[in-house]
């Protein structure tokens, strides 16, 4: 029975040969990638964080997702837009921080919520600092003037 199997497939092989099916595939003729690393377990992890383009952090367990999160607050908030935004932002971390303490997984990492008060103050300052950046840089030429803004007319309105 088995070889009756082993014939019909590699009768269907052949005549997909013959169709010119196997011609022009991705990866024909380039050599299989890792060939010559030595073997890792968890290689078929990495090529699908490497295909999808997901960063590394998901492979780590959750306090460690969360002391990661709380390290980059600053980053995170820096183009916030608003106070508002910071403030809701920082919330939402430290919601998914105290969920977390009140049914801890993983190895027992220290995790504390963020100050919301601090993080808003360094947002302050950050931006404050950024606004006397731009206005050092800004040519000399409109300091001291006020900026004229250019006025569209409509053809089909009077000129006042």
């Amino acid at each position: 029975m088995s070889n009756a199997w082993e014939a019909a497939v590699e009768a269907q092989i052949r005549t997909a040969v013959e169709r010119g099916d196997f011609d022009n595939l991705p990866g024909m003729g380039k050599p299989i990638p890792g060939r010559g690393a030595p073997y890792d377990e968890s290689w078929w992890i990495k090529s699908f964080l490497e295909r999808e383009a997901l960063p590394s952090d998901l492979l780590l367990p959750t306090p460690l997702q969360l002391r990661r999160r709380v390290e980059q607050v600053p980053d995170e908030v820096r183009d916030l837009p608003t106070e508002e935004s910071v403030r809701a932002y920082v919330a939402a971390l430290n919601t998914e921080i105290v969920a977390w303490l009140r049914t801890p997984t993983g190895p027992r990492v220290v995790v504390r919520p963020v100050n919301v008060d601090e993080t808003v103050r360094r947002w302050r300052a950050d931006r404050e600092q950024r606004a006397v950046v731009a206005a050092a840089t800004e040519p000399a030429t409109t300091a001291g003037r006020p900026v004229r803004r250019r006025r569209w007319r409509f053809p089909w309105r009077r000129s006042r």
